[in-house]
């Protein structure tokens, strides 16, 4: 579990148009909500992406900008963001690398068996690379407006 008064992992990763985004390409600018989900086009997480995609505007205007995380690659990140009319950036960390250094890369049960999964979490990352928010665990629905009032309060 990441520490927040530290500074954010770096990453550098493809979004669904294999354009390279790197968080220090946001450092001075931007302040950042990261948030990892477990896989496209799944029921909690497209309620967590179109909610985030409606509050996009809200977000700018904070000057922040909002980064969606799986395992999956380029090609399904594309699909969905079309399928749903999504406005989200959202990357592909196929091999699972910052997935590990933001530690949402977790062992769960599924069907009796021990497999690694994604664990639903939102990091809020100020402009300067400070990790100032880190929840584990979320609830899809209503998240991004919590997480937009909380932006809200970043000075």
């Amino acid at each position: 579990m990441l520490e927040t008064g530290l500074a954010a992992p770096e990453f550098d990763l493809p979004d669904a148009d294999m354009q390279m985004v790197g968080l220090s390409g946001f450092k001075n600018k931007n302040n950042v909500v990261l948030y990892f989900y477990p896989k496209d086009d799944t029921p909690g997480c497209t309620i967590e992406a179109i909610e985030f995609s409606d509050l996009d505007d809200e977000f700018a205007n904070l000057n922040t900008i909002v980064l969606g995380v799986s395992m999956d690659d380029c090609l399904s990140h594309g699909s969905f963001r079309d399928k749903h009319g999504l406005t989200v950036q959202l990357l592909a960390d196929t091999e699972g690398e910052v997935c590990r250094k933001y530690g949402v890369l977790q062992e769960k049960k599924v069907e009796g068996k021990k497999k690694a999964g994604v664990v639903r979490s939102t990091f809020i990352i100020d402009k300067y690379g400070v990790l100032r928010y880190a929840f584990y665990s979320v609830n899809a629905r209503g998240h991004a407006a919590e997480v937009l009032n909380l932006i809200k309060e970043l000075k």
